[in-house]
């Protein structure tokens, strides 16, 4: 008998005890290629330790500090259920379909806890931090877009990654001009702090 089949029949037959719940499905494996995006801060258990002083430079010159927080690299993102959405952008004034899972997906994934109030720092590469609430995030349906118009989103570019929420529908930003409309949307995005609020 093989040792899976032993123990399948052991416990229904009730000779061994009853199974420790299963790891929570928000544990995200730890990156095997580049990390692309970090959230760090009231996440648990998370997938890296603290800050690296050495390894973490961009980091550190942010003054980011955490002592534990969640990688991700492309694939981790990718495993994620993506949102798409059409939005006109200001630098074209154009429709252009954004592709990602929402950031509560990916907040959730990370191991924050998204039944308490949350604030949230969204850090871009240039330094550009976006401070939003988890119920703004949550009303807007924000997405960690890593795709534009089927093309992956490239550093130097608007990527790695782009917090993005369809302006074009929300009330709070449809009547604004196209220009006014992102300030809340940081494109870079590599970073986000979660915190109790």
């Amino acid at each position: 008998m093989h040792k899976r089949d032993f123990l399948a029949g052991a416990a229904l037959a009730g000779l061994l005890p009853a199974a420790a719940p299963a790891m929570a499905a928000t544990t995200v494996p730890a990156p095997a290629g580049p990390v692309l995006l970090t959230v760090g801060g009231a996440v648990s258990p998370g997938n890296r330790g603290a800050l690296d002083k050495v390894r973490d430079q961009m980091m550190g010159k942010h003054d980011l500090k955490f002592s534990r927080a969640t990688a991700f690299d492309a694939a981790g993102l990718a495993r994620l259920p993506a949102t798409r959405f059409r939005v006109t952008l200001e630098y074209d004034n154009q429709l252009h379909e954004l592709q990602g899972p929402l950031l509560t997906t990916v907040l959730e994934a990370a191991g924050a806890d998204l039944k308490k109030p949350l604030r949230l720092g969204l850090r871009a590469v240039d330094g550009y931090n976006a401070d939003l609430t988890l119920a703004e995030v949550q009303e807007w349906r924000v997405i960690v877009a890593t795709h534009m118009d089927g093309q992956p989103l490239a550093l130097g570019g608007l990527g790695p990654q782009w917090a993005i929420y369809e302006a074009d529908a929300l009330p709070a930003f449809r009547t604004k001009p196209v220009n006014e409309r992102f300030v809340h949307s940081p494109w870079g995005l590599y970073y986000i702090d979660v915190a109790a609020a």
